[in-house]
């Protein structure tokens, strides 16, 4: 099955990636980069945005590039550091590029970047990949 198709029936399921916000900008094997706005409720008491969603853009963007090749992978392992605030109406990107892939194992790495392309967080993703394909 084609990366994109992939990619959309996961997202048509994805209420979460939805409640975010996200567009997905381009897919290809191994390859994902989305982009969605910083709103209001994603703020915390600093009136930044909250860890949680820089993480979970980027692990969206980590599902869907490690998934793009056909098989069906879950992530095992990540972990994010969080290098500049992020404010209501930052744009925000993820961009998912993998790294290492074996049969069964694969490592990515997300860079998030706001809309003056300053990089606000750096993940690392490593996901199983299962025997079960999309197709």
């Amino acid at each position: 099955m084609e990366s994109n198709k992939i990619v959309n029936l996961m997202y048509e399921g994805d209420a979460f990636s939805k409640w975010l916000g996200i567009d997905i900008v381009k897919v290809k094997e191994g390859f994902c980069e989305l982009k969605m706005t910083v709103r209001e409720e994603m703020t915390n008491g600093f009136k930044i945005a909250h860890g949680g969603i820089t993480y979970s853009l980027a692990d969206s963007a980590l599902a869907f590039a490690s998934n793009s090749h056909g098989r069906k992978s879950v992530s095992i392992e990540t972990s994010i550091s969080h290098t500049k605030q992020c404010l209501v109406g930052d744009e925000i990107t993820a961009k998912a590029i993998e790294k290492s892939i074996s049969n069964k194992i694969a490592i990515y790495e997300i860079t998030i970047t706001n809309q003056k392309e300053e990089t606000v967080a750096l993940f690392k993703g490593t996901v199983y990949r299962t025997s079960k394909d999309w197709a």
